[in-house]
C-alpha cells in the first residue's frame, strides 16, 4: 500500500506543478497548454502502467504464498494419514498375533488332551497284556507328541527373530 501512496502523491505533485506552469504562461497559449496537457496524460498512463505493474507483483506475491501454504497443508496432512495407517497397520497385527495366540493356546490343549488319551489307553492295553497294541499305540502317540512339540518349537522361534527385528533399530 505505501508503494501506491507515493506514486499517487507523485502524480498529484506533477499535476499541481503542470497546472501551475500553466497558470503562468496563461490561459492564451493554446500550443502550451496542449503540451502540457499531453505531458500530463502521458505521466498518467505511466502512472498507470507503474501501478499496474506493482499490483500484477502483489497478486504473484500472495498466489505463491498461497501455493506454498496449500503444500506445507498437503504434507501434513500425507504425514498424519502415513501415521494413522502404521498405527492401525500395528494395531491390526497385534490384534492378530493376540488371536493366533489365543486359538493356538486352545489347539494346544485339545492335542495335548488328545495325545493324553492316547498314552494312557497304551498303557491300559500294555496293563491288561496286549503288549504288541499297546507298544503300537504308546509309539504312535509318542512320535506324534515330539513331532508337535519339534513343531512348536521351531513356530516360537521364528516369532522371537520377528520380535527382535521390529525392536532392534534400523541399520544405515
Amino acid at each position: 500500500m505505501v508503494k501506491f501512496f507515493f506514486g499517487i502523491l507523485l502524480v498529484q505533485s506533477v499535476t499541481i506543478a503542470l497546472f501551475f506552469a500553466a497558470m503562468q504562461a496563461g490561459l492564451d497559449n493554446t500550443q502550451l497548454m496542449l503540451t502540457i496537457g499531453l505531458l500530463e496524460a502521458l505521466f498518467s498512463i505511466l502512472a498507470a502502467f507503474w501501478f499496474s505493474s506493482i499490483a500484477r507483483q502483489r497478486h504473484r506475491d500472495e498466489l505463491a504464498e498461497l501455493r506454498e501454504e496449500h503444500a506445507r497443508e498437503r504434507e501434513k496432512i500425507k504425514v498424519n494419514a502415513e501415521r494413522q495407517k502404521a498405527r492401525i497397520l500395528s494395531k491390526s497385527h497385534k490384534e492378530i498375533l493376540n488371536e493366533s495366540r489365543r486359538s493356538q493356546a486352545a489347539a494346544n490343549l485339545k492335542i495335548g488332551a488328545a495325545f493324553a488319551g492316547a498314552l494312557l489307553f497304551g498303557g491300559i492295553m500294555l496293563y491288561t497284556q496286549f503288549v504288541t497294541f499297546g507298544l503300537l499305540v504308546l509309539t504312535t502317540a509318542g512320535g506324534g507328541l515330539a513331532g508337535y512339540l519339534a513343531k512348536g518349537r521351531q513356530i516360537a522361534l521364528v516369532r522371537k527373530k520377528e520380535k527382535n527385528k521390529r525392536l532392534s533399530p534400523p541399520k544405515s
